[in-house]
């Protein structure tokens, strides 16, 4: 598809439509945030579910936005890119419509996942649309302001989305979808109304994208819902299991002999594209699944507010914005090797967490500023090198291809991270307990009692003899729970060990020189898989 030849935009048509398209692109992320902060709230609203069925909610989220990459590369070429965007955020309009109206998981399910749907269709059309509008010398700020647009949801979406919560309610979150959406569909609509394009007749790999859906939904399924109905000894989840084991090969073997994949498999057969897609994908399992149980927690284990909760995590942003601006303005993975600051931000994730996972008493978290400032320092420094080894040595023409194909995967792993890390904690927690119980429990209430200053504590703050037994089996409960949280934050530790030296596998992407000034296509790939 190629635009036809129309002037730019200039004036204000040109910074409005750069802040449309950045407040769109905003949006689109701020619902993978933003609604994990008031999951609790959404569990205790609709009918029948609990905080762990709540969470399907933000996993399939992420699964549809993952498949709609391979979706939105057909529909641009088919319709073409205004016509597709604007189309997408009528529908996120009337998915967020439905999320706001449902009464029960059933209506706000489907909505989430259709909002994921259309949501992922905007992410690389709507940057390809915004570069559009650059002139080649200032491409490079319409990239670091998508990288700004881009995290600035992951940082202060929690925030926000707990404010919400607690002053307007959960509602209110996809009422403001509903509103924005519709405008910002008008009104990109109005500025490129003379727009026209060559479309072209592409074919879409149906099969292919449909088998790929069954895998990453199934998958996605039996995590989600593993806890909840004994695994295997569900009936149902066995039968998802052999559909998803039978679907994996086809899948493979369809995508290997296509002349149009959903997904190019080939581009596995380069080593450094290989490793970068199993770095990312594993380091975004870790992190999204870090951040989405950790806010949960905080609100459900320390009965932190929703707004508390989301706060935690801005000290994130005052070191990771400026962190991506650098890397962005000064190109650090084009001058030296990326394996160099992909290791060296793995290791730094690696200690942060494990910092984190040290907060073994409910007081701790009140110190929980420093981690997060460092954890927005190595956030702002994670995607650009990894991306960069990732695309070094793919031909030119299989770059944008490459980073869409990369994106999917990762983001796909963060859906299943939200999901592992609830496991990890499903798993962990009756550990603690036993635990706790074997050191405490067959010595609490007899003469020698290794809680007799707490018992005391209790009684002294008016709590009775038959009420302090309790209270103190409750205190068993949160701390073998938080004691779970911290196994969570170091097996992620040990893992981001383990990617640093992983790192070290792929080829050397040392540059002689800076990235030419009109190489554009490769930023745009690197930009477009720092999303979500």
């Amino acid at each position: 598809m190629s635009v036809l030849a129309t002037p730019r935009l200039h004036g204000w048509r040109f910074v409005l439509f750069t802040l449309l398209l950045g407040l769109g692109h905003m949006i689109i992320l701020f619902n993978a945030g933003a609604y994990t902060a008031l999951s609790p709230h959404t569990a205790g609203d609709l009918e029948g579910v609990s905080p762990s069925f709540a969470s399907w909610a933000t996993t399939d989220f992420m699964i549809a936005l993952a498949l709609a990459f391979p979706i939105a590369r057909w529909l641009s070429h088919r319709y073409g890119d205004v016509r597709v965007y604007i189309g997408a955020f009528i529908a996120f309009a009337l998915a967020s419509l439905a999320c706001a109206l449902s009464e029960s998981l059933w209506l706000f399910l489907p909505g989430r996942m259709l909002l994921g749907l259309s949501g992922g269709l905007t992410l690389s059309i709507g940057q390809t649309l915004l570069l559009d509008e650059y002139p080649d010398r200032l491409k490079s700020v319409g990239l670091g302001l998508w990288g700004v647009f881009a995290l600035l949801p992951f940082t202060i979406g929690l925030a926000l989305g707990g404010w919400i919560a607690d002053e307007l309610g959960w509602r209110y979150l996809f009422h403001f979808n509903t509103l924005a959406a519709l405008a910002i569909a008008g009104m990109v609509g109005y500025l490129l109304r003379h727009r026209g394009c060559d479309s072209r007749r592409t074919a879409f790999d149906v099969v292919g994208w449909m088998l790929l859906a069954v895998v990453l939904v199934g998958i996605q399924t039996i995590l989600n819902q593993g806890n909840d109905f004994d695994w295997f000894d569900s009936p149902f989840l066995t039968t998802v299991l052999g559909v998803v084991l039978i679907s994996i090969p086809a899948f493979v073997i369809w995508e290997l002999g296509t002349p149009d994949p959903a997904v190019d498999l080939h581009l596995f057969k380069h080593r450094n594209f290989a490793l970068g897609v199993l770095i990312l994908s594993a380091g975004f399992f870790c992190l999204q699944g870090l951040l989405s149980m950790f806010v949960v927690q905080l609100q459900l284990l320390m009965d932190y507010s929703s707004s508390l909760a989301g706060m935690e995590f801005l000290p994130m942003m005052l070191l990771g914005m400026p962190m991506l601006m650098v890397a962005h303005v000064y190109s650090i993975s084009h001058r030296f090797d990326a394996r160099i600051f992909a290791s060296l931000t793995c290791v730094g994730f690696a200690g942060t967490f494990y910092w984190i996972g040290l907060f073994d008493e409910p007081h701790s978290f009140d110190q929980l500023f420093w981690p997060m400032l460092l954890e927005g320092l190595f956030l702002g420094s994670f995607f650009i090198p990894l991306n960069m080894l990732t695309l070094h040595g793919l031909p030119q023409h299989q770059i944008l291809h490459a980073a869409e194909t990369a994106t999917l995967f990762r983001i796909a792993a963060g859906g299943f991270g939200i999901s592992g890390q609830g496991i990890v904690l499903f798993r962990r927690t009756p550990f603690h307990q036993l635990h706790l119980a074997d050191h405490f429990g067959g010595r609490v209430f007899t003469s020698f009692d290794p809680l007799q200053g707490v018992s005391t504590t209790l009684r002294e703050v008016g709590f009775n003899s038959t009420t302090v037994a309790p209270k103190l089996l409750s205190l068993m409960k949160q701390q073998a729970a938080i004691l779970s949280v911290n196994d969570a934050f170091l097996l992620s530790s040990y893992v981001f060990l383990v990617l640093a030296v992983l790192v070290w596998m792929a080829s050397p992407t040392r540059y002689a020189g800076v990235i030419g000034r009109n190489d554009w296509q490769e930023r745009q790939a690197e930009e477009l898989m720092e999303e979500v």
